[in-house]
C-alpha cells in the first residue's frame, strides 16, 4: 500500500485568472480583494468576460498539497470534478505535478466542475469569484481508508464545512488518519466561514484535530474575541499546535510548552493568490520532514514569499532551493 507524506481534502477548483484595472471591477460589479461566491449564470458572464485567461488547477487545500508535492514528498488529493473538460484537466494538471488525485472524475452528475475567476489588479490583489458546483457535493463516500488512512499528514478546507456531508467526510478522514498513525490539521479558511459554523469548528479542533492554520481574523472569529492573545490562549488549550499568520506581520506558532515569532520578508506583491496556500505548504514540508517549530515557520514565510511576487497561485521557481540558500536544509 502506498504511503503518503501529506493527504488533502478540499474544493477541487480551476482557477481562471486575468489581469484587470479596478474601474473594470467597477463595471461588472465585483468586489474587490475579496472571494464571494457566485451562481452558475454569473460565473459564465465573468468568465467571458476575461481577457487572456490563465487557468491552473486551484482550490486552497489543493494548492497546498501540489506546493508539497513540488517539493519532493509523496502527496494525494481527494475533490471532486465532474467528467467534463475542466474536470478532465484538474485530473491530468495535478497529476502531471506529482499528487495523486484517487477520485475519478463523475460522469453522471448535474453540477460541473467548479471554478474561481480571478481579477488581479496592478496593486496585486485578487478578486476571486467561485463558483462551487460539483466540489462542494464532496461526502464520507468519496474518502478512501487506503488514502486518508496511509498518510503521515492531513490537511482539511474549512470552506467544505458549509454542508453535513462536508463535515462527515471530513470527520471520516480524520477518525481513518489517526487509525493510521498519521496527524490530523485544518485550515480555518476565511473568518465568515467560521462564523457560520463555529460551534462545529470548535468542536472538531478540539476533539480531532492535532494542528490548526488560521490567520488573526479567524481565530478571533473562532473564539468570538477581538483581543488575538485570548484567542490564541483558547487555541492552545484545545489544540496541540495553533499557527496564525497575520497579513505581512509575524507569523506565531504555538506547540505544547513552545512559543516562536517568525518574522515575515516583506516583498512588493505582484499577485497575493495563494499566499496563505503556499505558506502552510511550506510549514507542512517543514513539519512532516522532521523540522521544528522556527524553521517550519520560515519555510512556510519564504514559500509565501515566493508565490506573491509573481501571476498565479503556484511557485515559479525552486523553493527547496530557496530552503536551501537560507541554511534551512
Amino acid at each position: 500500500m502506498i504511503r503518503y507524506r501529506l493527504v488533502g481534502i478540499g474544493n477541487a477548483i480551476v482557477d481562471v485568472l486575468s489581469h484587470s484595472e479596478d474601474t473594470a471591477l467597477d463595471l461588472m460589479g465585483i468586489s474587490k480583494g475579496i472571494m464571494q461566491l457566485v451562481e452558475r449564470d454569473r460565473a459564465e458572464v465573468l468568465y467571458a468576460a476575461m481577457h487572456e485567461r490563465t487557468e491552473a488547477p486551484g482550490g486552497s487545500v489543493g494548492n497546498t498539497v501540489a506546493g508539497v508535492g513540488a517539493l519532493g514528498l509523496k502527496t494525494a488529493f481527494i475533490g471532486r470534478v465532474r467528467d467534463d473538460a475542466l474536470g478532465r484537466f484538474y485530473a491530468r494538471a495535478l497529476t502531471g505535478e506529482g499528487t495523486d488525485f484517487p477520485n475519478a472524475p463523475v460522469a453522471a452528475a448535474d453540477l460541473p466542475t467548479s471554478r474561481s475567476m480571478i481579477f488581479v489588479t496592478p496593486d496585486g490583489e485578487r478578486s476571486m469569484n467561485t463558483y462551487l458546483g460539483i466540489s462542494s457535493e464532496i461526502s464520507p463516500e468519496d474518502v478512501a481508508k487506503d488514502v486518508a488512512g496511509a498518510t503521515d499528514w492531513l490537511f482539511l478546507e474549512g470552506y467544505l464545512f458549509d454542508k453535513d456531508k462536508g463535515k462527515a467526510a471530513f470527520l471520516k478522514a480524520a477518525q481513518d488518519c489517526h487509525a493510521g498513525g498519521g496527524k490530523a490539521g485544518i485550515a480555518l479558511s476565511d473568518p465568515f466561514c467560521v462564523d457560520r459554523h463555529r460551534y462545529d469548528f470548535r468542536r472538531l479542533v478540539r476533539d480531532q484535530m492535532d494542528y490548526v492554520i488560521g490567520n488573526q481574523h479567524e481565530w478571533e472569529s473562532l473564539y468570538q474575541t477581538s483581543d488575538l492573545e485570548t484567542a490564541l490562549a483558547q487555541a492552545r488549550a484545545d489544540c496541540g499546535l495553533v499557527v496564525c499568520t497575520r497579513s505581512g506581520d509575524e507569523v506565531i506558532l504555538i506547540g505544547g510548552d513552545a512559543r516562536v515569532t517568525v518574522p515575515v520578508r516583506r516583498v512588493v506583491p505582484v499577485d497575493a493568490t495563494g499566499a496563505g496556500d503556499q505558506f502552510a505548504a511550506g510549514f507542512l514540508y517543514g513539519m512532516a520532514t522532521g523540522q521544528g517549530l522556527e524553521v517550519a515557520g520560515r519555510m512556510g514565510c519564504i514559500a509565501a514569499a515566493e508565490v506573491i511576487s509573481h501571476f498565479g497561485a503556484r511557485p515559479q521557481r525552486d523553493v527547496k532551493a530557496l530552503f536551501h540558500a537560507e541554511g534551512l536544509i
